[in-house]
C-alpha cells in the first residue's frame, strides 16, 4: 500500500483499550503521540476523521462503577458522562496544533435512513472541508442495540464509506488478522494482504482479547467487507506504540484488506443499483451542465413525478424525457415540486427556511 500521507482521506478506529487504562484513567501520553501523527498527516494535505471509543471506560470510573459488565442503563449513564471527557481529551491534544475538532455522535441507524445519511455525510465533508478533524462515536446514551452487541470498527467502515475515504486504520491490540489467535495458539500466522474474505477466512475469526475492547475479529472482517466494498483499503494494525501511524507508514506489521474499486466507482454503483422513487425532469442548459460534472440546480428543473423523501433516489430525464442518470435528491416531492424552476436563493424565501443549493448534488448522482 502506499503510505498514508499519499491517501486523500483516512478515517482512524480508536480502541478503548488503547485510550484507557485498565484503572479508567485517559492514555495522555498515547494520545499526544497520536495527536503528532494526525498533524503530520494533515500537512500533507490529509483529511483525518477519527472514530473513538472510550467515553464509556472514562464514565464509569467518574460514576465509580466497578469492573465487569453493566446493566444497559449503566452504560448510558456512564457513557454521557464519558463523552464530555473523550472530546475534552482530543480538543486538548490537538489544539496545541491549531487544529480544531468537533464532536460528531451517530448510531448505525443513521446509515440505514436516507434523510439522516445525507446530513451525516453533508456535516462531516463540510468539517473537513473547513479543516476540523472530527471525532465520531456511537451515541451511545440512545443507542441499545449498539451498546449491547455494536463496536466501532462497524461503525468506522460506516463513516469511511459515508465520506469516500480511500483508507481506514482500525488500531488495535493486536498487529493484524491471524489464521488463529495469537495469545493462545503458537502456530497462527498474520496475513500480510487479504484481498477476497472467504469462508476461510471467516472461519478464522475469533472473539476479542481485550478486557476493554468489545470488538473482536468477527467486527473487524465486518468492518473490512464495508470498506472493501466502499473502494477504502482498510489496515488492521498494532495501536499500542508511541506513534502508530507514523509506525504503519514506516513498515509496521498489519494486514491491509484490499479494496475492490475506488471510492467514487463504488459509490456510483451503490446509486445506480437502488430503486428510484420518482423523476426529474430538466431542461437542456442544466443537462449540459451536468455533463461538465455540476449539480443539478432547483432552476434548471421542469417537471417533478412521483412520491419520496429527501434522501431517495430519483431518475433524471433530459427535456425530451431521455434517461439521463439517477441521484440521491435533497428535498422531498412536494418540496421540490415547490422550487421547481426557481433560483437557489429563492428556496428560503419559498419553503420558509434556508436548503441546499442543490437539488441533488454531483457526489450523489451517476449519469
Amino acid at each position: 500500500m502506499e503510505p498514508l500521507s499519499r491517501a486523500r482521506r483516512v478515517v482512524v478506529k480508536i480502541g478503548s483499550a488503547l485510550l484507557v487504562d485498565p484503572d479508567g484513567g485517559l492514555r495522555s501520553d498515547w494520545l499526544v503521540g497520536l495527536a503528532a501523527d494526525i498533524v503530520a498527516l494533515k500537512a500533507q494535505g490529509t483529511d483525518v476523521v477519527v472514530v473513538s471509543s472510550g467515553s464509556i471506560a472514562l464514565g464509569r470510573r467518574v460514576l465509580k462503577l466497578g469492573t465487569g459488565a453493566l446493566p444497559l442503563e449503566q452504560s448510558q449513564a456512564a457513557a454521557a458522562v464519558g463523552q464530555i471527557r473523550l472530546a475534552r481529551a482530543y480538543e486538548q491534544a490537538l489544539s496545541p496544533h491549531r487544529i480544531v475538532t468537533a464532536q460528531v455522535l451517530v448510531t448505525l441507524d443513521d446509515s440505514n435512513s436516507r434523510r439522516r445519511y445525507l446530513n451525516s455525510r453533508a456535516t462531516l465533508k463540510q468539517l473537513l472541508t473547513l479543516g476540523v478533524v472530527p471525532i465520531v462515536n456511537e451515541n451511545d446514551t440512545i443507542a441499545t442495540d449498539e451498546i449491547r452487541y455494536g463496536d466501532n470498527d462497524r461503525m468506522a467502515a460506516q463513516v469511511a464509506a459515508t465520506i469516500d475515504a480511500d483508507r481506514l486504520v482500525l488500531l488495535s491490540d493486536v498487529d493484524g488478522f491471524y489464521s488463529g489467535n495469537p495469545l493462545t495458539d503458537a502456530g497462527a500466522r498474520r496475513f500480510d494482504v487479504i484481498e477476497r474474505i472467504t469462508p476461510e477466512i471467516e472461519a478464522m475469526a475469533g472473539d476479542g482479547v481485550s478486557g476493554l475492547s468489545k470488538g473482536g475479529m468477527v467486527t473487524k472482517l465486518m468492518a473490512a467487507r464495508t470498506a472493501m466494498a466502499a473502494g477504502c483499503a482498510m489496515a488492521i494494525t498494532l495501536g499500542t506504540l508511541d506513534r502508530p501511524l507514523t509506525a504503519l507508514d514506516a513498515g509496521a506489521p498489519c494486514t491491509w484488506f484490499l479494496p475492490e474499486t475506488d471510492p467514487q466507482a463504488a459509490r456510483k454503483r451503490w446509486i445506480a443499483a437502488m430503486k428510484p422513487r420518482g423523476s426529474i425532469r430538466i431542461d437542456a442548459g442544466a443537462a449540459q451542465a451536468l455533463m461538465r460534472g455540476k449539480s443539478l440546480l432547483p432552476a434548471g428543473v421542469t417537471d417533478v413525478t412521483g412520491s419520496f423523501d429527501r434522501g431517495e433516489p430519483v431518475e433524471i430525464d433530459g427535456p425530451e424525457g431521455t434517461r439521463l442518470g439517477r441521484g440521491l435528491i435533497c428535498y422531498s416531492a412536494t418540496e421540490a415540486r415547490a422550487i421547481s424552476g426557481h433560483r437557489s436563493g429563492d428556496i428560503a424565501r419559498i419553503l420558509g427556511y434556508p436548503g441546499r443549493a442543490a437539488l441533488i448534488h454531483r457526489d450523489d448522482m451517476v449519469l
